[in-house]
């Protein structure tokens, strides 16, 4: 018998604003900015790319490139991305 395998998407896991928050955070707190844009990318996957794209107006294929594992995204993208997913971002004390 043979065993079926397939690949794992993060993003066909993301299907609340509960579960893409804590996904989010759990970037945060790994601290490392190639897992944050990663994260934000499988994210906004989960979302649908073009309709993240219309919400920050910007470019659908800059936001693929921008949101990998090695994109470089400007905070201001970061703060557009987020405010599509009605999220906000805040310090808070260690």
């Amino acid at each position: 018998m043979k065993t079926k395998t397939t690949i794992w998407k993060a993003e066909h896991h993301l299907k609340t604003k509960e579960e893409r928050e804590a996904y989010l955070n759990a970037a945060f707190e790994d601290g490392d900015a190639s897992v944050i844009a990663a994260a934000l990318g499988d994210i906004a996957r989960a979302e649908g790319m073009s309709k993240v794209a219309k919400k920050t107006g910007l470019g659908r294929e800059s936001l693929y490139k921008t949101l990998s594992a090695d994109g470089n995204p400007a905070l201001s993208t970061i703060l557009k991305i987020l405010k599509a997913f009605d999220f906000n971002l805040r310090a808070a004390c260690l």
